[in-house]
């Protein structure tokens, strides 16, 4: 009998449509390789539609929730500031919904995986803030919006010891891309486990639960082996729901 494999919810990104596009009508997109490195993984991927009041819904039919990425930001508003860098895009529909799913996951203890916008959004979540343009407020770091393509690595991370994430990869440094304009200034109440080479943070996590789980770059891609073995370790903590 084939065991049952952890469904893990993944949310989508929002378009708001228009006449040169694929609908004049709103509607949803994902990037295949996040589905298929989940059930590479051994999870079951279903899409999440943007329904915030659905969350306790959706989560009660999920094993573990995913966070996408996108090419959007977080509004500053969200983490006590009242300028926004006029580089600051925003999606509020969207940011609302995975607002509402990721309370109600880390309110029942469900393993969460936040991958680059994602794992923003988790560091709000814990009370952490934004670097809101890369490149003004750090002049010195790395091309954080790489140049070449997104599935070659950018750049290093150094990883915490002891972290959920160092356990998830059991090696020191990763080799990860980078397609960010905005970082982590600071985690609130969660810990950094993962910075790049110009000291910017590439991962937090929550250490009061079992699995919460955020990292900058993006695992899906499969560029380096611990980004398999992240992906791994959240379907098996879905696994493991009770």
């Amino acid at each position: 009998m084939t065991a049952r494999r952890p469904v893990i919810g993944i949310t989508l990104d929002h378009e708001v449509g228009g006449p040169d596009r694929y609908s004049r009508l709103p509607w949803y997109a994902l990037r295949e390789n996040y589905l298929s490195a989940v059930a590479t993984a051994g999870g079951l991927p279903i899409a999440l539609p943007l329904f915030p009041k659905l969350a306790p819904d959706y989560i009660s039919r999920i094993d573990g929730l995913l966070i996408t990425g996108g090419a959007f930001d977080i509004d500053p508003a969200l983490y006590g500031e009242s300028e926004r860098h006029s580089s600051v895009s925003l999606r509020p529909v969207r940011t609302q919904a995975e607002q509402a799913y990721l309370a109600v996951a880390m309110a029942r203890q469900m393993p969460v995986l936040g991958i680059c916008g994602g794992m923003q959004l988790l560091a709000v979540a814990l009370g952490g803030t934004l670097i809101q343009h890369i490149p003004d407020a750090c002049p010195d770091a790395l091309p954080h919006e790489q140049p070449n393509p997104r599935n070659e690595a950018s750049h290093a991370v150094i990883l915490t010891p002891e972290t959920l994430l160092a356990r998830c990869v059991r090696r020191p440094r990763m080799a990860v891309n980078s397609s960010h304009h905005q970082a982590v200034r600071t985690p609130g109440r969660g810990i950094i486990n993962a910075v790049a080479e110009d000291g910017l943070i590439e991962g937090v996590e929550d250490p009061t639960l079992p699995f919460c789980l955020g990292v900058q770059w993006h695992p899906e891609f499969g560029i380096d082996p611990g980004d398999r073995s992240i992906l791994s370790a959240f379907v098996q903590a879905a696994g493991e729901q009770e």
